[in-house]
């Protein structure tokens, strides 16, 4: 049995082409100025804005099938958490304005929420999966923008009243961020500048037997979880002295968790194919910085 999706939007947008209704949530927020950021995904081009704009997603709700009864629960909670990411995007928009260098909303706003949404769908399609057949291609809804205050939305992106939210908690309470422990992922860069290096549990221990369908996947994924702390290792070094006391915790640790979260859901998702479904890996997700 299912029962009708919960509305999360005010109106929807039709995109060109006859293509599904894909509606955009953003919570309009007035701001100071922002001089100099830019969203290298299409966005606000660098220029002086009457005020930091707002973050507009795609609509996830209307893309999903008939949801069955025993994953109702858990789909409303990751939708909501969708909304949730979104107030919170906004919010630091206002918060940091004037920080970072041209690319600051790019890599520390609209990358970041796209982790987390990847993380959020995923969640949702692994939830109805369990009992009807897992809807495909979800992720393509996780990429936001950044409109400028004032500006009309890029065309198919019409903003759309959000979802208020209380306050939030730290972090997202939807993400399993275990304490984790165990061996540092393989490919750390070493510390050559003194900033520290991220350690992050292996997660190629923790996996049961892979089928042979699903060995390439795994292991793309399993190169891909070292490549991000690859990445985050070379973040730390570009980024010393930037932002306040929280900064590597909110810039670099926490998307890094975002990716992983993603990227084990998906290693999960591929050996569940065929095999029983691993369940915990999102524990292995957390990381940590070692002076």
């Amino acid at each position: 049995m299912s029962r009708a999706l919960p509305k999360y939007n005010k109106r929807r947008v039709g995109l060109a082409g006859g293509a599904a209704a894909v509606a955009l949530t953003g919570a309009v927020i007035a701001g100071t100025a922002l001089a100099g950021e830019s969203s290298e995904g299409g966005g606000a081009d660098a220029r002086t804005l009457a005020g930091p704009g707002t973050v507009s997603c795609p609509d996830v709700a209307s893309q999903l099938p008939a949801i069955p009864a025993s994953a109702q629960a858990e789909v409303d909670r990751n939708l909501a958490l969708l909304d949730q990411q979104i107030t919170e995007a906004n919010k630091r928009l206002v918060d940091t304005v004037g920080q970072g260098g041209p690319n600051f909303v790019q890599n520390a706003i609209l990358g970041p929420l796209e982790d987390k949404r990847v993380a959020t769908v995923n969640r949702i399609a692994t939830a109805i999966g369990r009992t009807a057949d897992r809807p495909a291609g979800l992720d393509a809804l996780a990429a936001c923008s950044l409109d400028a205050q004032g500006d009309p939305a890029a065309p198919g992106q019409e903003e759309t009243g959000g979802t208020e939210t209380s306050a939030p908690p730290a972090g997202d309470a939807g993400d399993d961020a275990g304490a984790g422990g165990g061996d540092a992922g393989a490919g750390q860069d070493g510390d050559a500048s003194g900033v520290g290096t991220i350690s992050c549990p292996d997660v190629a221990p923790q996996l049961p037997a892979i089928p042979a369908s699903a060995q390439a996947e795994v292991d793309r994924n399993l190169a891909l979880l070292d490549q991000q702390i690859t990445e985050a290792n070379k973040r730390l070094v570009d980024t010393v002295g930037q932002g306040g006391p929280n900064f590597v915790q909110n810039a670099i640790l926490g998307p890094l968790e975002d990716k992983r979260v993603a990227t084990v859901n998906r290693i999960a998702t591929a050996i569940g194919r065929t095999a029983d479904r691993p369940a915990g890996l999102d524990s292995l997700a957390a990381c940590t910085l070692t002076k």
